[in-house]
C-alpha cells in the first residue's frame, strides 16, 4: 500500500525580494506566507526547515508511540522537538537534533533507550534526510 500527501508552493517575484505561500491538502496550511525573511532573519511566516522540523518531530513521537505500544508499553505523554541546521554555505541541512521528553508507566530506562534508537532510526523522515540525526532521551 502507498500513501500519497501533497503541498504546494508558489512564488512570486526575486529570492530575497520576492514572497511566497505554501499550502497543504488537508488544509491545515492555506497560503501561508513565506519569504526571505521568514527562513534567513525574524520574519513573520513559516519557513521550510521549520516544516520539516515539525515533521520530524512528529513522525518521531508516532513511531516510539508505536514502538512502545509493539513492546506492551503505553506512553502517557511524548513531547518531542527537533532543531534542523540549515548550512547556508552549502544550502543544505546539516543536522536534525531531537529532544524527547516521554513519560511512560513501567519502564526501564534501557528498554526506553532503545526503543527511541529504534524511533531515531525508523521514522519515515529520519529515512529521507542525508544528515547527521541526534536524539536526546529523557523518561519522565
Amino acid at each position: 500500500m502507498e500513501i500519497k500527501r501533497n503541498a504546494t508552493a508558489r512564488w512570486e517575484g526575486a529570492g530575497k525580494d520576492g514572497k511566497g505561500t505554501l499550502s497543504t491538502a488537508s488544509t491545515v496550511l492555506k497560503d501561508t506566507q513565506y519569504s526571505f525573511n521568514t527562513r534567513f532573519a525574524d520574519g513573520v511566516g513559516t519557513n521550510p526547515e521549520e516544516l520539516v522540523a515539525a515533521a520530524h518531530a512528529g513522525c518521531f513521537s508516532m513511531k516510539l508511540a508505536f514502538n512502545l505500544q509493539e513492546a506492551g508499553f503505553t506512553a502517557t505523554s511524548i513531547d518531542t522537538k527537533a532543531v534542523i541546521s540549515l548550512d547556508t554555505n552549502s544550502g543544505s541541512i546539516s543536522s536534525s537534533r531531537l529532544t524527547v521528553t516521554a513519560s511512560v508507566p513501567d519502564i526501564s530506562k534501557e528498554k526506553f533507550d532503545e526503543l527511541v534508537a529504534d524511533a531515531e532510526k525508523n521514522c519515515s523522515i529520519s529515512k529521507l534526510f542525508n544528515t547527521a540525526i541526534s536524539v536526546d532521551a529523557t523518561l519522565a
